[in-house]
């Protein structure tokens, strides 16, 4: 018999998602009901959320400064708004999670004027803006990579670190092993859920600047956007490699966990999951980002030796060739790194999440958890 219902918010992507889901499996697991509120953007990664069910309540974010525009996406909100409040009266969650993403505005806001007890998880360094709006009204915060001990709402943070799929906890328990000699050296390229247009137009660019010999070595794995799969595809034909090309790979934990050399993005899953799996990595912080957070997110793990990054404005093909060069020849080094990025890693994330909704559901004061919290990790 399930112990009760905690109600799950996030984005329709997979930076939202996937956190979400690792929290689901766990608490699934210790006998809660879990279900999810989302957008439609979610559906091609619902088939492996554990939900009990998924919502789809109307949302909208402020894009434009348009003023009928503005009154459209108001009146949207609101239309999610009234509905979330329907769905919390029917449901009665123990607790709403938040983990941001415009989608999550109506949910919380719902829970928090409806007197249930809500938190918000938020993935990065620098917290992003639903998140932000919905900080001062939530009674917890969990983060990735946010601290503890400073900014406005640090009472009540937890720094729980990203919690992972357990499609990467599996991947976790598999080591590292450097690719020597002539030996295939498998090179994994993602940005995000969907592919970084530049990589599609570097990566392959960058590989054809490789001597041939370390060419005839590469194993490669390339997440490219719909609209760039086939270009990418032609370009790695003349390379003559192997190489696999998809918007999307159901299995990439197995596929980083097989790599030699990870280059990506530095969206907060990302960071944690090459982390946790362990693997050397390039990162390659998006540029356009509004608080830049990618580059907050990517510096915890340069600073512990477990990654590289470069600016995107500074990654020339040829500087990104001659990093990939090197990286073949020098598999101690990433060995070493590989180690340094596993142990930076947090893979118990989820279960210490889950320890904090509980509480949170038992309405457990965020202060008391926090010290139960530091003397578990003590």
């Amino acid at each position: 018999m399930s112990k009760g219902i905690i109600l799950l918010a996030a984005g329709g992507t997979g930076g939202h998602l996937f956190p979400a889901e690792a929290l689901a499996h766990e608490l699934k697991g210790r006998g809660y009901s879990v279900h999810l509120v989302t957008d439609s953007r979610a559906e091609r990664f619902a088939g492996k959320f554990p939900a009990d069910e998924v919502h789809v309540v109307p949302s909208a974010t402020f894009g434009s400064k348009n003023p009928v525009a503005m009154l459209k996406t108001g009146w949207k909100l609101w239309t999610g708004l009234r509905a979330a409040r329907r769905l919390i009266s029917r449901l009665k969650p123990l607790a709403v999670v938040g983990f941001g993403g415009y989608p999550t505005v109506p949910p919380l806001m719902a829970s928090t004027g409806m007197g249930v007890p809500s938190m918000i998880h938020e993935q990065n360094a620098v917290m992003g803006r639903a998140n932000k709006a919905l900080a001062s009204r939530v009674q917890a915060i969990a983060g990735g990579f946010l601290p503890e001990t400073d900014g406005p709402y640090a009472a009540k943070t937890v720094t729980t670190g990203n919690p992972v799929r357990p499609a990467v906890l599996a991947a976790a328990t598999i080591p590292y092993t450097a690719s020597r000699g002539d030996a295939p050296f498998n090179l994994v390229v993602f940005g995000g859920s969907q592919g970084a247009q530049f990589f599609s137009s570097a990566v392959p660019t960058a590989l054809s600047l490789l001597d041939p010999a370390d060419r005839q070595r590469l194993v490669i794995t390339q997440q490219a956007r719909p609209e760039d799969e086939g270009r990418v595809n032609s370009c790695f034909a003349k390379l003559k490699a192997p190489v696999s090309v998809s918007p999307f790979f159901s299995d990439m934990a197995e596929r980083i966990a097989a790599a030699h050399l990870v280059i990506c993005r530095s969206g907060a899953s990302t960071v944690s999951e090459v982390s946790v799996i362990g693997r050397p990595s390039i990162l390659v912080p998006y540029p356009y980002a509004l608080d830049h957070d990618q580059a907050a997110n990517a510096a915890a793990l340069v600073a512990a030796g477990g990654a590289e990054v470069v600016p995107q404005a500074q990654l020339s093909p040829e500087r990104l060739s001659s990093m990939i060069a090197q990286a073949m020849r020098e598999p101690d080094r990433l060995e070493a790194v590989a180690a340094a990025a596993k142990l930076a890693g947090k893979p118990d994330a989820a279960v210490a999440l889950a320890d904090m909704v509980v509480a949170l559901a038992e309405r457990m004061p965020i202060s008391e958890f926090k010290t139960t919290y530091r003397g578990a990790r003590a």
